[in-house]
């Protein structure tokens, strides 16, 4: 009955299904390398763009690092010098053991700061939208007057603003900025206050995703505020977590605002940092190979710490 059909219909079951088979491989892959140099074409002013202003200034950097020039006259190759005068300096681990000390400190309290400011601004009914604002102002805030105003604020005397504050509570005045072991906390405080808004955001973006059923079930199994944090708000959010604390530890790796405004590396070089050296070698002594050299292993660092990184918390992420 059916081939009866198919016959009346002009075809056969084999003629069809000769139709519906693909064209010859051939053919196929002509088209596939068609559409491919088609995308190559319209993509190639990006990678022409993106390669001059991006990668080709990395490309001469890298090169620079083993040159020795003022960038006015031809440069001078002189190999491995630029390394060879940059680890004998004895202020470079001084600068490292800095740089660590920073970052460790903007994680421990830049960290879960603005996490739980953020769930805190979550559970408010109301005033939400001013909190949101105040809490991202100090981001549209310019770096330099930030630090400038924090400086005034960390007056050493009686009449400073922080001083004063803790005054009130009957601790007396600290020398914030004078003292080697206030110096790099003052300095953390201060970036953790300018950059905790865009965190702040980015977590509250990622509250909304949380089913709300999750935490009506843990409420009616009796479950405490705490209880209801770690057991569902942070699992949910471990992946923003992940990300934002790779881009915490590479920014305060490269932390330089704080440091170069605030107290200009002292008191006794308690806060000089990598950028700061960098800085002083390239604008301060002319020397722009060491300068690039010590760039370029910061570079290196940057990009062993976030594979490092990637690899110790991929099972982890994917949970």
């Amino acid at each position: 009955m059916t081939v009866t059909t198919d016959r009346l219909r002009g075809t056969t079951p084999v003629r069809a299904a000769q139709a519906a088979r693909p064209g010859p491989p051939r053919r196929r892959s002509l088209t596939r390398r068609r559409s491919a140099i088609a995308g190559l074409v319209f993509l190639l002013p990006t990678f022409v763009v993106f390669g001059y202003f991006a990668w080709w200034p990395i490309i001469q950097s890298a090169a620079l690092a083993f040159q020795q020039t003022d960038l006015v006259t031809a440069p001078e190759w002189v190999g491995w010098n630029n390394f060879e005068v940059l680890f004998s300096d004895p202020l470079l681990p001084r600068a490292a053991v800095n740089t660590l000390w920073f970052t460790v400190l903007s994680l421990a309290i830049g960290l879960p700061v603005p996490l739980v400011c953020a769930v805190l601004i979550s559970e408010l009914r109301r005033g939400g939208t001013v909190a949101r604002v105040l809490a991202y102002l100090p981001v549209v805030i310019p770096p330099v007057v930030s630090v400038l105003l924090w400086k005034v604020f960390f007056n050493p005397g009686e009449s400073g603003v922080v001083n004063s504050l803790l005054g009130l509570v009957g601790i007396d005045p600290l020398p914030w900025l004078q003292s080697p072991g206030t110096a790099m906390p003052s300095l953390v405080i201060v970036a953790t206050w300018s950059g905790a808004g865009t965190a702040i955001l980015i977590y509250l973006a990622a509250l909304t995703g949380v089913s709300t059923e999750l935490y009506e079930a843990a409420e009616l199994d009796g479950a405490s505020v705490w209880q209801r944090i770690v057991h569902i708000t942070l699992p949910q959010m471990r992946g923003v977590i992940l990300v934002l604390l790779l881009l915490q530890i590479i920014g305060a790796i490269q932390v330089f605002t704080e440091p170069y405004v605030m107290t200009d590396g002292g008191p006794a070089n308690a806060t000089v940092t990598i950028l700061l050296m960098i800085y002083r070698y390239a604008f301060l002594f002319g020397n722009y190979g060491v300068a690039t050299a010590l760039s370029l292993l910061l570079a290196v660092v940057l990009i062993i710490v976030s594979a490092v990184y990637l690899r110790l918390t991929r099972s982890w992420s994917t949970r």
